[in-house]
């Protein structure tokens, strides 16, 4: 029994001695923070990363804030509403300096306002020189912050947090502010990020600053921070992924530039902050002149953007790309001379579908490239030989449609849906003749296009296939309105043996239209591949035209085009590319000595020697070029204005795929071609001029680059 009580008694004495053993740890934990203080919407306290001194030149510290759901503080730039915390450090004891580290903020929107800073919980680093190394720290903390939901509440409070003379062992807040301390920005190395230039476009309240960065690995959703001068407000920057993503080029406008002194921002050392992920850099920048246009970020709203889209998709009739479709849309209105009325309009809304079903298709395949990082803009698939042939062997069965080889037919589907809902027959042709139209307008631009096009494809997908749907519509219009007004077509008069002669005479038309493209294919895979990919398309109307006279259309003519249409496809892959790697300056006899090589880096400092730069972005399958070679940039005057000593006339030729020229074009906030600029002393940062030029146009372009008054 005295056994058991010594034993009891041992027992509690190791209890007490233990508890007595808990109570310096205890207390450590407590000293590595100051007291908690907390507030409607805040917690917040001063934490440290060791719970001594040791003999650190410098400790870690941190200002720990809890938030309540939606109410956030700030970064060091707040944006358009806010302030940062501040702290005030009097009061304390043994403490030479300190130095908050800020993490990469997150970006709010309310009511119009972007705002930058921290929700939920947020730690700021904060690193503190101590006067005595070694010697006990006592740091007196006066914050005064602003934390906002709704509505904004200011807030000051007191902390106080004494570190002993003791080991710097880690507290229990070591990983917590370590985890916000890896989120503060370095140089961007360590992520394989480079901010690589910053450039200033425009002047006064059409100012824009346009970052370029690389990276080692691709980018998933870059944004900048831009920091400088109080006057100035920054907008979020549109991003455009470049290389693969392994590129991109940040465009954002830039506020209360018109308050500077000159020169601006030229020169002006400008600090930004690059967020991708979980991955930061940080650099400040000297800002340099840009060539390109404010234009490309337009303040235009989506509403003007749409109108605009519908008003360059009309005019995109006029243009000379789809001029070969002028001829199957007058052959589909002839045929309708003396038709029903009902059967009329259905063939017209059959048109106008396809035109929007192909504009729709345009807007997905762009927004898969895009999202890939890949190069996209407004006819590059005519850069691409499977898309070429492909066009030529369709315009190549349109032409063997129209000598009434055979017939165009829908999917038994497609058929029995139209059969349910218009009971009419032969939409098929109807509704492949408006996706038709649509792939051959792509090579020309028009007016208002380019507009609507660049403010589509420098933003989301949403705002890019609400703009296609709308050039779609600007397209289909012609047939809504003979749709809405099928008296135009009943009218005409009815179908007859004239009629033969007039779809025959439209086929050739079409076989020319294929003729050309295969010039262009020459182009891009070389004089040997394209002259295979005619003979095999001159084989396809072979065996359509022996399987219609032997009347096994779909078991001779079918099977013959899939093997044509197969050794067609396969010739870029089998047939040695004889195209020239570097694309040749023009050689029209009227441009000798005129054009030099395109060179962007070389602009700015032809401009600073007083020259007039005038670049022509130009394609072999780009028609609408052509005809502003034709018609404005050949006559005898013109080639005398852009070779005269003072200018230096330069050509971009983009029939294939070229990431300068790409790039170069979004710099203008263009993504299609016909496109000319001038640069000069007058206009250190170009001009760009409209899609279809006029030897005024041109003239006045000239002019206003030379400075001349």
């Amino acid at each position: 029994m005295k056994l058991l009580s010594l034993v009891s008694r041992f027992a509690a004495l190791a209890l007490i001695l233990s508890l007595f053993a808990v109570i310096p740890a205890a207390a450590q934990s407590v000293l590595a923070s100051s007291q908690t203080i907390k507030t409607d919407h805040t917690t917040l306290r001063l934490i440290a990363a060791h719970e001594g001194v040791g003999n650190a030149a410098s400790l870690k510290l941190g200002l720990h804030f809890t938030l309540k759901p939606g109410w956030k503080v700030y970064w060091r730039s707040p944006g358009d509403a806010g302030y940062p915390p501040s702290i005030d450090w009097t009061g304390s004891d043994n403490v030479a300096n300190t130095e908050m580290l800020w993490p990469v903020p997150h970006r709010f929107s309310v009511l119009g306002l972007q705002t930058l800073g921290y929700k939920d919980e947020i730690v700021y680093p904060i690193t503190l020189t101590p006067t005595h190394p070694g010697q006990p720290v006592s740091a007196v903390a006066n914050v005064d912050y602003l934390t906002c939901n709704d509505i904004c509440v200011p807030y000051q409070a007191k902390l106080n947090l004494a570190l002993p003379a003791a080991p710097a062992s880690p507290s229990r807040f070591a990983h917590l502010i370590n985890r916000f301390e890896v989120q503060v920005p370095g140089d961007g190395a360590a992520h394989g990020l480079s901010l690589d230039k910053l450039e200033v476009l425009g002047q006064g309240k059409e100012t824009l600053l346009r970052l370029s960065l690389s990276a080692r690995t691709p980018l998933v959703e870059p944004d900048a921070f831009f920091e400088g001068p109080d006057i100035l407000a920054f907008d979020k920057p549109a991003v455009r992924l470049t290389n693969n993503a392994r590129g991109a080029v940040l465009t954002a406008k830039v506020w209360g530039v018109e308050d500077l002194a000159a020169p601006g921002l030229l020169d002006m050392k400008i600090g930004v902050t690059l967020s991708d992920g979980e991955r930061s850099a940080m650099r400040t920048l000297g800002v340099v002149q840009g060539t390109g246009s404010a234009a490309a970020a337009t303040d235009l709203s989506l509403p003007v953007i749409l109108a605009l889209a519908i008003l360059g998709g009309l005019i995109l009739n006029l243009m000379p790309c789809v001029l070969p479709v002028l001829s199957i849309k007058l052959l589909s209105i002839v045929g309708h001379g003396g038709g029903e009325r009902r059967k009329v309009q259905a063939s017209f809304i059959a048109s106008a579908a396809g035109i929007v079903f192909a504009f729709l298709g345009l807007a997905a395949a762009l927004v898969t490239l895009k999202s890939a990082g890949m190069t996209i803009g407004w006819g590059i698939q005519f850069q691409q030989p499977w898309f070429l042939i492909a066009m030529t062997l369709i315009i190549t069965l349109f032409a063997c449609n129209l000598w009434g080889l055979f017939e165009f037919r829908l999917p038994g589907w497609l058929a029995d849906m139209g059969a349910r809902t218009a009971h009419v027959h032969g939409m098929g042709g109807h509704f492949l003749t408006g996706c038709f139209a649509t792939l051959l307008a792509t090579p020309c631009s028009a007016p208002f296009l380019g507009t609507a096009i660049g403010f589509a494809l420098a933003r989301e997908a949403g705002d890019i296939f609400a703009v296609f749907t709308a050039l779609g519509f600007g397209l289909a219009t012609p047939y809504l309105l003979i749709a809405l007004m099928p008296g135009l077509a009943t009218r005409l008069p009815k179908p007859g043996p004239w009629m033969v002669t007039l779809r025959k005479i439209m086929g050739f038309a079409l076989a020319a239209t294929g003729l050309w493209l295969v010039s262009v294919l020459s182009g891009v895979i070389g004089l040997n591949g394209s002259a295979i990919v005619g003979l095999l398309m001159v084989g396809v109307i072979a065996v359509v035209f022996l399987g219609t006279r032997l009347n096994r259309l779909w078991q001779i003519g079918g099977a013959g085009v899939m093997v044509m249409a197969l050794l067609a496809f396969a010739a870029p892959t089998l047939i040695p590319n004889t195209a020239p790697g570097a694309r040749m300056l023009d050689k029209d006899p009227r441009f000798i000595g005129l054009w030099q090589p395109f060179d962007a880096v070389a602009i700015p400092g032809l401009v600073s020697e007083g020259k007039t730069v005038f670049v022509d972005v130009t394609a072999d399958w780009c028609l609408t070029c052509q005809v502003n070679k034709a018609f404005v940039l050949a006559k005898d005057d013109m080639v005398k204005r852009l070779g005269a000593d003072n200018v230096v006339a330069m050509q971009a030729d983009w029939t294939l795929p070229d990431d300068a020229i790409a790039a170069y074009l979004a710099t203008f906030g263009r993504y299609g071609i016909p496109f000319n600029a001038v640069y000069g002393p007058g206009l250190p940062g170009g001009l760009a001029l409209p899609e279809l030029l006029t030897r005024d146009i041109v003239t006045e372009g000239l002019d206003r680059a030379a400075d001349n008054k």
